[in-house]
C-alpha cells in the first residue's frame, strides 16, 4: 500500500483530515493552474459539452470558467427562480454560483461554500470585479455548514459530495438548511457496483471524484434517510474521465455522472 493510501485510510476507515488535505491540494491547483494535467476535463469546453447554455456562460467571469471542473449540468432541474436564496456546496471558483446569481436576480442571494482558500478567494475576487452583489462566499465544510436551519430555497452542488467521507452528514445538512418544500439539485459521481478497497484507498482517485463515489442505490438511500424525496435521477453520458487509471475504474465498476433532483417535503 502506498504512502498516499495509508494517509487517507487506516483500519478500513477514511482519515477525514488527510483526505481533506489531499482534496484541497488538488483544487488549489485547479484554481491557480487550470491549464495543468488532471484526471478530469475542465473549462468552458467541458461546460458546453455537459449542456450549459453558451449564452449564460457569456454572462459570467471567464476566469471562473477556466477552473470549472463540474461533472454535469443540473441547473435546468434546479429551476432557480427570481428572489430565491441558493446555497452552492463546494462552490469552487464560482461557475455555478455565478449562474445561479443570474437566475435569482438582485432580489435573491447565492451563498457559495468551499473549504479551499484559493478557490474561494478567486471566486470572491471575480464577484467583486464583475459587480455580482447578490453573492457571498463562505469558508466551511459541506458536512457542517455555517447556515441556519430552513434558511435556503435551493441547494446545488457539482461533483463535490462524492469527495466527502461522511455523505450521511452531508445529506443531513442539506435537509437541515432547506426550507420545507425546498429542493436539492446536483450533479455527482456514483457507481453501478461497489468499489473495492484498492480504489477506495487511492488518494488520487478520491480527489479525482472516483475513490469516494457511492453505489447509486446507496446514494439514493442516503438522501431518503435524510428526509428528502428523490424526484429525478438522470445519467450524464457526456461526462468522461481523462486518465487511464480513471477510465479503467469507470469501465470496471460503472463509475458515472448523474444529475439528481430531490425535494424536502413541505
Amino acid at each position: 500500500m502506498s504512502t498516499a493510501t495509508t494517509a487517507i485510510r487506516e483500519s478500513g476507515l477514511v482519515n477525514q483530515e488527510a483526505l481533506r488535505q489531499k482534496v484541497k491540494d488538488m483544487y488549489r491547483r485547479v484554481a491557480k493552474e487550470p491549464e495543468g494535467d488532471f484526471h478530469f476535463a475542465m473549462g468552458r469546453p467541458l461546460a458546453e459539452e455537459l449542456g450549459y447554455p453558451p449564452a449564460d456562460l457569456d454572462r459570467i467571469p471567464r476566469q471562473a470558467l477556466e477552473s470549472f471542473a463540474g461533472v454535469g449540468y443540473f441547473l435546468g432541474l434546479a429551476d432557480i427562480q427570481p428572489g430565491e436564496r441558493v446555497l452552492d456546496l463546494g462552490s469552487g471558483s464560482g461557475t455555478d454560483t455565478f449562474l445561479a446569481a443570474l437566475y435569482t436576480g438582485t432580489e435573491g442571494h447565492v451563498l457559495g461554500l468551499d473549504m479551499t482558500d484559493a478557490q474561494r478567494d478567486k471566486a470572491q475576487r471575480l464577484a467583486e470585479e464583475a459587480w455580482f452583489t447578490n453573492i457571498s462566499f463562505h469558508a466551511g465544510y459541506i458536512e457542517e455548514t455555517p447556515f441556519e436551519d430552513a434558511s435556503v430555497d435551493v441547494v446545488i452542488s457539482n461533483g463535490v459530495i462524492n469527495l466527502s467521507a461522511e455523505k450521511d452528514r452531508v445529506f443531513a445538512e442539506i435537509a437541515r438548511v432547506l426550507r420545507p418544500g425546498g429542493r436539492l439539485a446536483l450533479s455527482d459521481i456514483v457507481t453501478e457496483s461497489q468499489l473495492p478497497e484498492k480504489v477506495k484507498c487511492d488518494a488520487t482517485l478520491w480527489a479525482a471524484c472516483i475513490g469516494g463515489a457511492m453505489q447509486q442505490n446507496d446514494y439514493r438511500g442516503g438522501m431518503t434517510a435524510a428526509g428528502l424525496r428523490v424526484a429525478t435521477i438522470q445519467d450524464n453520458p457526456q461526462y468522461r474521465f481523462l486518465t487511464e487509471a480513471a477510465q479503467g475504474a469507470s469501465r470496471a465498476y460503472g463509475v458515472k455522472s448523474v444529475n439528481v433532483l430531490a425535494v424536502k417535503p413541505a
